[in-house]
C-alpha cells in the first residue's frame, strides 16, 4: 500500500549491516576521516592561496578537487554521523531530497575536475610550450564556472521528480545517507522516467568523463613513449601518478555500485554499502594525502610550514 504524499515525511537510513551493536565504536574512525578530511582539503586550499609559486592552472585544479571534496564530504556528514554516534536513523524527506542533490551534485562536479586535471596533464606533457597559453587563469576560471553550472544544472530535477513520487509504506533505506537510486526504489509509482533520467546523469557526466580520461591518457602515454630518453618517460609518467590514483579512487566504486543498484538481485546488503563508502568517504580524505606525497610543490611547502628554516620552492611541474 501506498500512503499519501502528506504522510511521505519520513525516511529511515541504514547503518552497516552487523555492526549495529557496535555502532558507537565505528563513529571513532568515521570522525577520523572526517576530520582528516576537512583538515587535508583545507590545507591544500591554504598552501595553494598562502604560496604565489602555486598560483598555475595545475594548483588550481587542485584547489578544485578539494573544494569538491570538502562539499562532498559535507553532504554526507550529517545522516552518517548522527545514525552511528546518537543511532538516529529517522530523516525528514525533504532533507533527504536536498542531500540526495548535494551529494550528486559534488560528485558530477568532482567527475568534471578530474577531466580537467587530465586535461591538464594532457597539455603540460603534449605540448609544454604552450601550457601558459593555453590554460591561461581565464580559461581555467571559465572552466571552474562551467563545471558549477552545468553540475547544478543536471542535478535540479532530481529532488523535484523524487518530491512528485508517492512512496510505500516501507520507507527503509539501504544506505547511511540519501542517493538517487535507492530512494527511487521506494515509490509505489511507475519510475521509468526517474530511472532513465540517473541513467542519462550517470552516463553523460561519470561515463563520459571515464572516457575522455582513458582516451587523454592515451594520449598522454603516446606522446611518452615518442621520448627518447627513458628518464624523461618515467618523470613524464610520474606527473600523472597522483592522478590516476584519484580516479582510480572515484570511479571504480560508482560504476559497481550502479550496477548493483539496477542488476544486482542476489548482493549481500554490505557490499553496495561499502562500496557507497569507498566512493563517497574515502576520496576526500586520500586525495589530499595522494597529492601531497606526489606533488614536490605541495610537499615542500608542507615542510616549510613545519620547518620554517627550509629553503623556498623550486618550480618543478606536476602533480
Amino acid at each position: 500500500m501506498s500512503d499519501s504524499n502528506s504522510n511521505d515525511t519520513f525516511f529511515f537510513l541504514t547503518g552497516f549491516p552487523g555492526l549495529e551493536t557496535v555502532h558507537t565504536w565505528v563513529s571513532i574512525p568515521l570522525c577520523a576521516m572526517y576530520v582528516a578530511s576537512l583538515a587535508g582539503n583545507s590545507l591544500i586550499l591554504w598552501v595553494v592561496r598562502s604560496e604565489p609559486t602555486l598560483h598555475q592552472p595545475m594548483y588550481y585544479f587542485l584547489s578544485m578537487l578539494a573544494l569538491t571534496d570538502l562539499g562532498l564530504s559535507a553532504s554526507t556528514l550529517p545522516t552518517v554521523l548522527t545514525i552511528y554516534m546518537l543511532g538516529f536513523r529517522q530523516v525528514a524527506k525533504d532533507v533527504c531530497l536536498a542531500q540526495i542533490f548535494f551529494i550528486h551534485t559534488f560528485s558530477v562536479m568532482e567527475s568534471s575536475v578530474l577531466l580537467t586535471m587530465a586535461f591538464d596533464r594532457f597539455v603540460a606533457i603534449r605540448s609544454p610550450l604552450r601550457y601558459g597559453t593555453i590554460l591561461t587563469n581565464t580559461r581555467v576560471a571559465t572552466l571552474g564556472l562551467a563545471i558549477v553550472v552545468s553540475s547544478i544544472g543536471l542535478l535540479v530535477p532530481a529532488p523535484i521528480m523524487l518530491k512528485k513520487l508517492p512512496y510505500c509504506q516501507n520507507r527503509l533505506l539501504s544506505h547511511s545517507y540519501c542517493l538517487h537510486p535507492d530512494v527511487m526504489k521506494l515509490a509505489c509509482a511507475n519510475t521509468h522516467i526517474n530511472s532513465a533520467y540517473g541513467l542519462f546523469v550517470v552516463l553523460s557526466t561519470l561515463g563520459l568523463d571515464s572516457v575522455l580520461i582513458v582516451l587523454s591518457y592515451g594520449l598522454i602515454f603516446q606522446t611518452v613513449l615518442s621520448i627518447a630518453s627513458k628518464g624523461e618517460n618515467l618523470k613524464a609518467l610520474n606527473t600523472c601518478v597522483s592522478h590516476i590514483c584519484a580516479v582510480l579512487l572515484f570511479y571504480i566504486p560508482p560504476i559497481a555500485m550502479s550496477m548493483i543498484h539496477r542488476f544486482g538481485k542476489r548482493i549481500s546488503p554490505s557490499t553496495p554499502m561499502l562500496l557507497s563508502y569507498l566512493h563517497y568517504l574515502t576520496p576526500p580524505v586520500f586525495n589530499p594525502v595522494v597529492y601531497t606525497i606526489k606533488t614536490k610543490e605541495i610537499r615542500l611547502r608542507m615542510l616549510r610550514l613545519f620547518q620554517p628554516g627550509r629553503s623556498g620552492i623550486r618550480d618543478v611541474h606536476g602533480y
